[in-house]
């Protein structure tokens, strides 16, 4: 269940077609393989399988979760380092605490999303608090991976705190969806992340038998990725379901429905997250936590980590509940 939720009759009405707006159509559906990152949580692997030109700006994502956790049993990562890239972290349900080398930090919880550049280099951990491994819970979330252009990979760290009511809400002609604008802008309503890469970030609850028409970008690419539930999207309505994600074709409007009655007892509407961006096109190395734009970069960013430019871990740095890893 979404954290954020509202009375979208209440709420600023998506504005309709225009008789010049074409639709989006879908390019391709790919499943996501599931996975386990940092100290063994599960993950959905949403962007396998799918090549880099039709992703960029986007290099990398996960779904976390959606599991709920016996008391002991949540897990995050140990400190690790990050260079040439932005790190988003949507907590949709459940808690992560965040650390990092250059001050920022901060809980992470129900709708709110931390929003890091990583940029010259940085050292940072996400755990779940001691409450939350003390007392179990439910765990959802996603981590996507914004890459940086050339000329902006040795900007300076970043950490922007988005709290779940700073988020922009607006709602489907008829009321039966609901869009949290995270970032960039959606007919005209602006999300609050502030990004490097111009991007949109939006997570649509869609209730059953109904339906979302959203304008998009036409110099932005286009992906559609199920994070609960089951409908279809585009102009001829190609059927999408949980873990799937979809790519989309050139056009002014995405449109997304949900089924009439949902299959699981976990699930009551069909949830998506909707992202897109202006494509870089600049040559990608990607190698561990390093998003770079060369090998010689790559090179440099491990010289620089081993070295201590990318900081130091805090004197009262949060610490993993057991063993450690990963690179989110």
């Amino acid at each position: 269940m979404p954290a954020v939720t509202a009375d979208t009759l209440t709420l600023p009405r998506i504005r309709s077609a225009g008789p010049a707006d074409t639709e989006r159509p879908v390019r391709l559906i790919t499943t996501g393989p599931h996975g386990y990152e940092g100290e063994g949580f599960p993950v959905v692997r949403a962007f396998a399988g799918v090549s880099s030109a039709a992703l960029d700006p986007f290099v990398h994502m996960d779904q976390m979760g959606e599991v709920e956790y016996q008391p002991g049993e949540p897990k995050g990562t140990d400190w690790h380092p990050h260079r040439g890239f932005e790190t988003v972290t949507y907590m949709i349900d459940g808690t992560f605490a965040h650390q990092d080398s250059h001050g920022g930090g901060g809980v992470i919880t129900d709708g709110a999303t931390q929003w890091m550049t990583a940029g010259s280099g940085i050292l940072h951990i996400e755990t779940p608090p001691a409450e939350l491994v003390e007392s179990g819970g439910v765990f959802h979330g996603v981590q996507l991976w914004v890459n940086l252009p050339r000329k902006d990979k040795f900007t300076l760290p970043r950490y922007q705190a988005i709290e779940a009511n700073d988020v922009k809400l607006l709602s489907s002609r008829d009321g039966g969806a609901l869009v949290r604008v995270i970032a960039g802008d959606i007919d005209g309503h602006r999300g609050p992340g502030v990004t490097h890469t111009p991007v949109t970030l939006a997570h649509a609850t869609i209730q059953n038998g109904a339906r979302v028409n959203i304008p998009w970008r036409r110099d932005f690419n286009a992906l559609v990725y199920v994070l609960s539930g089951s409908g279809c999207l585009g102009p001829v309505a190609h059927p999408i379901n949980q873990g799937q994600l979809a790519v989309l074709g050139p056009g002014d409007r995405i449109t997304v429905g949900a089924k009439a009655a949902q299959s699981s007892y976990r699930t009551t509407d069909l949830d998506v997250l909707m992202l897109g961006g202006r494509p870089i096109r600049e040559p990608v190395f990607h190698y561990g936590p390093f998003v770079m734009s060369s090998r010689a970069e790559l090179i440099e960013a491990l010289a620089d980590h081993q070295s201590g430019k990318f900081g130091s871990i805090p004197a009262n740095a949060l610490m993993p509940y057991g063993g450690g890893g990963g690179t989110l």
